[in-house]
Order: C-alpha cells, then structure tokens, then sequence
C-alpha cells in the first residue's frame, strides 16, 4: 500500500486532509512539516501533504518555505472547512483557565474570541490543533477541530473562529517528476531582480495572455536581507499554449522562478 505523510497526532486538520485526498493510501503521522516532506523526499512515503494557504490568516509561511527550497511538486489540492472549537476538561470553568494551546495558525484565527472571553489567559502554541489535547490540566484549554472527540474532554458548542467561513487549502505534494497535462491552476515562486519595475514587468506578462493571477504574496529570501520571493498563482491551464508560454517568459524575465505546481 501507498503511504502518504503529513502532520499530526491522530485527529490533526492535515490527517483529515490526507484521508480526503488519497482515501486508499495509509497516512503516516509526523512531528512537523518538515518531517513529512524529509520522509517524502527519501521515499518512506509517496506522498506529503502541506497546507498552504487559510482563509484568515494567508499563507502558511512553513509550507511555501518548504516548496521554494525542496524538490517537490503539488499535483492536488483540497480545501477543509475549519470548524475550531475551545476544549476543556469536564469539570473546568472558563474563569479558571491561564493557558490555551494550539497550532499557532489557530490561536490566529480565534484571536477575537479569546480577546474578548479570555483576555488574561497566555496563548502557547502547539505543532498541531491535536496535539493541544495532550495538555489539557484543571488551568488549560486548547482549540481543536470539531470532529476531535475525547472521553472527558469537552467542546464548545460553537464554532469559536473569527471567521465562521474559514478553510484551509492543502495540497498533495509529490516528488518532482513530469508536469502534468492539464491544470486548473498553476503555482510558482519568483525572485525578480532588485531594481524599480521588475516585479511590473512580471505581472504584466500575465495581463498580455490576459490570465488571472489569483493569489500573489512574499516571503524573505534566506540570507538575502531586502529580497523576496513572490509567490503566484494563476488560473490556467497548464496544457494550453498560452499557458505555457507566458511561464516561459516569466523564467526569462526572474533571477530565480521555479514551477511549484498545476493542480485542479
């Protein structure tokens, strides 16, 4: 059987993820998401899977990180609704709780509700939403999916996000191997040159084929102070020529670009 990795414990936002997304293969839990793509890249698993992007908070800096320096490719995407709820141990009242745990994606995107009910508690972050579980005591609550169900653990009954609208985009990330035919969309990372107009003149290749650039955003480049890499999304399909040729001059026109993926 195939084996795809991703982070957990049991019950982890990516678990769910990785079930929907290779229902047939078996996930392989891991400690970080670094882990899940180093047992992908020695050929422990076929597949990772990563997510990149939440609705609240944009993107997951871990994971665009990992795309732009390793020789991996997403070949799939899924979107999870997030429903996160507060979990106390039975018995526990709110006024009693000092400490919250969680990813800290999550606590980012309950900030509002913990502003107003919790507004003393200290917020400790967590490698993943499950794993907050493990630290619940008589002064702790973490937040964790709804569909987390624990004997002696309780949940709010509501859904405690900013945004009760939220998702989190994932995708399944494979090694680097042939691009495929057709796509709906299209990923990559560019660092342009360090001077006025470059990052225009990258855009507006994509005006001229007259293709939607549906996400853009930037992250530091390692060890380059005042660099950054820009990372793209255009609606497209990777198959056609006009794709295909607006991405080749893209290349020519960045001092790095690399394809990150063509996924429906």
């Amino acid at each position: 059987m195939e084996r795809v990795s991703c982070l957990g414990p049991e019950g982890s936002y990516s678990e769910l993820a990785a079930k929907k997304l290779r229902e047939d293969h078996e996930v392989v839990l891991c400690n970080s998401f670094r882990e899940a793509v180093n047992k992908l890249l020695s050929g422990e698993t076929e597949y990772a899977v990563l997510p990149v992007e939440n609705a609240l908070n944009g993107g997951v800096q871990e994971s665009l990180d990992l795309l732009a320096a390793e020789d991996i490719f997403g070949y799939e995407e899924y979107l999870l609704v997030v429903d996160h709820r507060l979990a106390m141990l039975e018995g526990v009242k709110p006024e009693d709780i000092r400490y919250i745990y969680s990813h800290e994606q999550a606590i980012g995107q309950c900030s509002e509700y913990l502003a107003k009910y919790f507004p003393d508690a200290t917020c400790l972050p967590t490698s993943s939403t499950a794993s907050s579980l493990t630290m619940l005591d008589r002064e702790s609550a973490g937040i964790v999916g709804a569909h987390l169900q624990r004997e002696g653990v309780v949940l709010t009954e509501e859904n405690i996000a900013d945004n009760k609208g939220n998702y989190t985009r994932f995708l399944l990330i494979g090694r680097r191997g042939e691009v495929p035919e057709h796509s709906v969309m299209v990923f990559f990372s560019a660092v342009c040159a360090h001077k006025p107009g470059s990052l225009v003149n990258l855009l507006k290749i994509f005006q001229r084929y007259s293709l939607n650039l549906t996400r853009i955003e930037s992250r530091p480049v390692k060890q380059q102070f005042g660099q950054y890499r820009f990372f793209i999304e255009v609606a497209g399909d990777i198959g056609t020529e006009r794709v295909k040729q607006a991405l080749i001059e893209a290349q020519k026109c960045c001092v790095q670009f690399k394809l990150l993926g063509a996924y429906n």
